[in-house]
């Protein structure tokens, strides 16, 4: 099973990306991980690790995956 992290900050643009990508996902398929970095900044280091610079954003098995500019990571800091 592949491992999916969703890493978003609440703004409009990750709320919708979370809806039209995230729940199309195949949870029989994939394990799939929501991380909101707004609420949770303990996790913001973990996410620059895996290569996120901006949110919305996923990491299928290690690869990073932007999904559109929402807000960058320095900006969650």
């Amino acid at each position: 099973m592949k491992k999916v992290t969703y890493y978003h900050a609440g703004c409009p643009v990750c709320v919708e990306a979370e809806s039209k990508v995230v729940d199309a996902l195949d949870k029989s398929r994939f394990d799939v991980q929501v991380v909101h970095l707004g609420t949770d900044n303990t996790r913001i280091e973990e996410a620059e690790a895996q290569g996120i610079k901006s949110v919305p954003a996923l990491v299928i098995d290690g690869i990073a995956l932007h999904i559109n500019y929402g807000a960058s990571i320095e900006a969650l800091k």
